[in-house]
């Protein structure tokens, strides 16, 4: 088998492996990153993406948290996922009873491992661990539950006493045992020697965390050694440095061993949907989803990349649903622009190209992102053209205060039928007649709610804003702030950036200008006031 690029992958002997589980516990231990809550409604729809995905275990939640939490957990339960649902339970017939209560299909029974944990957390011993282990292995097998047995601090513990506890909870009637390396403090050497111990018991799986910047290596030891199933969440949140990486294990996996786990292209949209739900943005050098993880700005890979797609990334960025971008900086050279020119239909000469080129360094050498709309506007001036805007913010007035943020927008619009621009000049034959637009709109926050009134003031109804950032460039009470949009219509996206001590119109001038640049590059019109 060779990968969407032509390349065979390197085989070893985890390419023998038949095939390979996935528990996502996105919405039990991804949920318990500091500050992290997910709302039930956001847990149901990441769920939902999970199973869409074919992820063979959803870990729901912990039902022992609270009421809110099995209630989230039912709601989980209640959509019926192909996927096997389940709830953390504690090493208590408490925990057991709850999660039957939810009417999940299974539990991840968790015992203590290491000494550490019996003694002091607990206050146990060895041999009431696994009497304790076996006897609600048995309870909850006895009510259908699917049962896995992790044992906690597993890295940490005697192996000898980790393998006689795991050997217990299988003969009890566990369905899978579980090593975790629950603080991240294992060298893939030691993951794979416990593993081995416990994979020639039965079924196993490996929970590990990133603290050491080995879960991935830690995950692939497993595997090597003997493991059949691996526990992971989206975007690798998590306590502490978080845990193994679903989106990366799945493409490692893929890529490099030929072992199919679930639909790729569906990994990006989830991670998104992730990040967006507990507020941990993405980092922008994050493998597979990060916003730089297909995004080429050197003038030597843009080069290689456009003559060769395969040439500077190792699978396509399709195969997880991701787009390639050529951006603008620092680094950009020729080729890069003429081909983010080409972006937006437009030609330059090539004596033009190296005076663009020769601006769009010196803009980034400023510290500045270069957007589309940067390089749209240096284009105009090298031409010595001027921008006929359709659509031009005049007034904006946001209040967050109260139950209700509200805002209130008066716009320059031209609704104009008028005739197509002549090339990519955008010259027109007749000068263009405006009309003033005003709209007010409500929202979560200021922001949102200045959005809703642009959008109510244009009636367009195909727009589509696809990334939202926001940098603090300056420090201190007075702190300006550098807003980044990505918009698109149809096929076509623009990205547009905006500076200002508000937030909100910052938001709003990128907001606006953006729109502007995708109703002149299409001459679409703007509709017709009501």
């Amino acid at each position: 088998m060779t990968d969407l690029f032509g390349v065979s992958p390197e085989h070893t002997s985890l390419s023998e492996t038949d095939s390979v589980a996935l528990l996502d516990t996105t919405l039990r231990d991804g949920e318990q990153a500091p500050g992290v809550s997910i709302a039930p409604e956001e847990k149901v729809a990441i769920a939902k993406r999970l199973d869409a995905i074919g992820v063979d275990t959803i870990e729901a939640g912990s039902a022992c948290t609270g009421s809110s939490e099995r209630e989230a957990i039912r709601r989980v339960v209640e959509a019926d996922p192909d996927a096997r649902v389940t709830s953390f339970a504690r090493g208590i017939r408490e925990d057991v009873d709850l999660a039957l209560d939810c009417g999940v299909d299974g539990i991840g029974l968790v015992v203590p491992a290491s000494d550490r944990h019996i003694e002091t957390k607990v206050g146990s011993t060895r041999r009431e661990v696994i009497d304790t282990t076996e006897t609600l292995v048995e309870y909850a097998r006895e009510h259908g539950l699917w049962v896995e047995v992790m044992g906690e601090d597993g890295s940490r513990a005697d192996l000898d006493f980790l393998a006689d506890l795991m050997a217990a909870a299988l003969d009890a009637g566990a369905d899978r045992v579980c090593y975790c390396d629950t603080v991240g403090h294992a060298s893939p050497e030691h993951t794979a020697e416990a593993i081995g111990r416990l994979a020639e018991l039965g079924p196993t799986s490996t929970h590990v965390h990133d603290d050491l910047g080995l879960a991935m290596a830690n995950v692939l030891a497993s595997f090597e050694a003997g493991a059949e199933a691996v526990h992971a969440t989206i975007d690798g949140i998590g306590e502490r440095a978080g845990n193994a990486a679903l989106e990366e294990v799945a493409i490692a996996l893929a890529h490099c061993y030929d072992i199919e786990t679930v639909d790729t292209e569906g990994l990006y949209s989830l991670a998104d949907a992730v990040a967006s739900a507990t507020g941990v943005a993405l980092p922008p050098n994050k493998a597979v989803v990060g916003e730089n993880a297909f995004a080429h700005e050197s003038g030597i890979h843009t080069d290689g990349t456009l003559k060769d797609e395969a040439m500077y990334e190792p699978y396509p960025p399709a195969l997880v649903g991701r787009e390639r971008r050529l951006v603008l900086g620092k680094h950009t050279g020729r080729a890069g622009v003429r081909a983010a020119l080409a972006d937006h239909d437009v030609e330059a000469s090539a004596e033009a190209v190296g005076e663009i080129v020769a601006r769009v360094t010196e803009l980034a050498e400023r510290g500045k992102r270069v957007t589309d709309a940067d390089l749209l506007a240096i284009h105009e001036e090298v031409q010595g053209r001027a921008r006929d805007r359709r659509v031009e913010l005049v007034d904006l007035t946001a209040a967050g205060g109260g139950p209700t943020p509200t805002a209130s927008v008066r716009l320059s619009v031209d609704s104009e039928a008028q005739s197509a621009p002549d090339g990519p000049s955008g010259e027109q034959d007749e000068p263009r007649e405006y009309e003033e637009r005003v709209a007010a709109g409500t929202g979560s926050g200021p922001v949102d709610a200045a959005v809703t009134a642009v959008t109510e003031a244009l009636g367009i109804a195909d727009l589509h804003l696809r990334s939202y950032h926001v940098d603090a460039i300056t420090g201190g009470t007075d702190a300006v702030v550098t807003v980044e949009i990505e918009m698109s219509r149809g096929d076509r996206s623009v990205t547009v950036g905006a500076s200002d001590a508000d937030i909100t119109r910052a938001s709003v001038v990128a907001m606006v200008d953006a729109i502007d640049r995708l109703v002149s590059a299409t001459d679409a019109r703007v509709p017709a006031a009501d």
